[in-house]
């Protein structure tokens, strides 16, 4: 496998993560938000997974560009 496929397949597979994460991250501050009238330990569960998931959408677009990047310079 050359080195531009290997890196458009890691971008595919960073692209499919990063977009289950932003759904996750969705359904969380839905469910956080529709249940704002209970203050539980859950919704500051709830609260901290969401800012997780956030720096690790991040990160995980950072790669994206790293990646697209060699592809640039290949």
């Amino acid at each position: 496998m050359s080195e531009l496929d290997r890196l458009r397949e890691q971008i595919a597979y960073l692209k499919y993560v990063q977009g289950v994460f932003v759904v996750t991250q969705v359904s969380l501050a839905g469910w956080l938000l529709s249940a704002s009238d209970e203050r539980t330990y859950l919704s500051t569960l709830a609260l901290l997974a969401i800012v997780v998931l956030s720096f690790a959408i991040l990160g995980l677009h950072r790669q994206i560009e790293q990646c697209i990047e060699r592809i640039g310079s290949l």
